[in-house]
């Protein structure tokens, strides 16, 4: 499976609110029907990376786009409220997220990071994906330059 996307998810719970791997998979499996969890990778509160579903595996994050994607859920994205969009994510999850896309991307280097909301009409991941990694999204090229310029 050639991976052409990298997918950046919230879990849509309340801000500090922690959640794990076994309770999304939950969600997924018992409330949808799903055979796991849709996610290939998630992002607790203090930075640990979970995994999910095997990378050699099509997800279930992303309607339409998820047979050449990864996709990558943070545990957060909403207010105290429950309901407001808000980007959640501690210090430790913006470093642990900025490494695994960084390590994603050298593994799939024709891979473009977006948000969920990209391809459809939600808030999900509660911040813009695409504009933040897209120094990660265009390592390929900076790096082709380099090696053209030595």
């Amino acid at each position: 499976m050639k991976i052409k996307k990298l997918i950046v998810h919230c879990s849509a719970t309340r801000e500090g609110q922690h959640i794990d791997i076994e309770t999304i998979r939950g969600w997924h499996v018992d409330g949808r029907g799903w055979s796991d969890i849709g996610y290939h990778y998630v992002i607790y509160l203090d930075g640990t990376i979970a995994k999910g579903r095997k990378d050699d595996v099509s997800g279930a994050h992303t309607y339409g786009h998820n047979k050449n994607s990864l996709g990558i859920c943070y545990i957060g994205g909403v207010e105290q409220d429950g309901k407001t969009p808000k980007d959640t994510r501690t210090d430790a999850q913006k470093e642990s997220l900025e490494h695994l896309l960084q390590t994603l991307k050298a593994l799939h280097p024709e891979a473009s990071i977006h948000g969920h909301n990209d391809f459809a009409s939600k808030a999900c991941p509660s911040f813009d994906a695409t504009a933040e990694y897209l120094h990660i999204t265009n390592k390929k090229f900076e790096d082709e330059r380099s090696e053209q310029d030595t």
